[in-house]
């Protein structure tokens, strides 16, 4: 279905914003100013740089088999070829119509950092995300509806936590629910599919959506640690509880009830198995290789948020690949790609 044939499907929420206008233009961020520079210099083009001439075979694995949700189960073994295939078009569809949800919020969100964050520099680089988010809408919409020829709604725990990122007040509080959680996952979902994802359009894709996505945590990372060492112990409370609130929702998030609902198969059931399924778990836990680090920068791994991250086995990450670290090797595969 073209973009022109599409229904339209607008939502409209009511969410309050604290709008802060700074006349000193003070260069108080260096830090920040600097990040701004590399953004700047790293804004790519969708038409172009994307070789949109590849033929997308939808109704071939576009991952191993062994990461197919149902995979070792009953009902997976008396699966027929055409209900394989079926579930061949379908999974990638769920899956990158979240993606694609998940972008627009982060640029509706990052539109609202212009406005609230009260520093300028932090002003300045939030504007140049709002540009990488579009772009990002741009390229999965394209790669959806183009390439796929199919979509789904946004997932209820998604939507749940977007719309409460958009409607909080407070600056700090979209920062650590957009650039912490939601990029954080984003970051590590992607790099699972630049690994294990064979199809060719998509590699390319997410490659250059990480590289930006890498920018975006460590904007969080940067605009927070400071603020948050200065407040008061029931306002970090309060952002723990929040993180790990967004970390339950990210975790359900991903047991695919719509597409087993859509395909004919048993959902409570086929729900269950994603949960339990080892490689599932394995995938979702991952999710946050790159969220407990940076939350851990931002000054909110306290004693009682390491029990809570142990007791949803994620807490091993918290050594794992530091924001900043990610962010430099991007730039590295940016420098790379412009040698060549």
């Amino acid at each position: 279905m073209s973009a022109a044939t599409r229904p339209i499907d607008v939502e409209h929420i009511e969410a309050k914003l604290d709008i802060s206008f700074n006349w000193g233009y003070e260069k108080t961020r260096e830090d920040l100013r600097e990040l701004y520079r590399k953004s700047k210099l790293a804004q790519w083009d969708g038409e172009t740089r994307l070789d949109w001439s590849i033929d997308v075979d939808i109704e071939k694995a576009q991952i191993p088999e062994f990461m197919h949700p149902l995979f070792g189960s009953e009902i997976y073994a008396k699966l027929d070829p055409k209900k394989h295939l079926e579930l061949r078009r379908e999974m990638p569809a769920w899956m990158q119509s979240q993606f694609l949800h998940g972008e627009q919020g982060a640029m509706l969100v990052a539109a609202q950092l212009v406005n609230a964050v009260p520093d300028i520099e932090s002003k300045l680089y939030a504007s140049t995300q709002v540009m990488d988010e579009a772009r990002h809408v741009e390229v999965f919409d394209r790669y959806l509806h183009d390439k796929i020829g199919n979509s789904y709604p946004i997932s209820p725990h998604l939507k749940s936590l977007l719309d409460r990122i958009l409607k909080d007040s407070r600056w700090d509080m979209k920062l650590l629910g957009m650039q912490i959680m939601v990029e954080g996952l984003a970051l590590a979902a992607f790099g699972v599919t630049r690994n294990y994802v064979q199809e060719p359009l998509l590699r390319d894709l997410t490659t250059y959506v990480i590289q930006d996505e890498a920018r975006h945590v460590a904007y969080g990372v940067l605009s927070l640690r400071d603020f948050y060492a200065d407040q008061k112990e029931s306002d970090v409370r309060e952002r723990e509880d929040f993180v790990y609130e967004a970390a339950v929702l990210m975790r359900d998030r991903f047991l695919f009830q719509e597409v087993w609902e859509k395909t004919g198969l048993p959902v409570k059931e086929c729900m269950d198995i994603t949960l339990n399924n080892v490689g599932q778990q394995e995938f979702r836990k991952i999710l946050f290789s790159k969220i407990v680090p940076a939350v851990k920068r931002a000054g909110l791994l306290s004693q009682r948020q390491r029990e809570r991250f142990a007791e949803l086995g994620i807490l091993e990450y918290e050594t794992w690949q530091d924001p900043f670290e990610a962010l430099q090797q991007a730039e590295a595969e940016q420098a790379a790609e412009r040698a060549a």
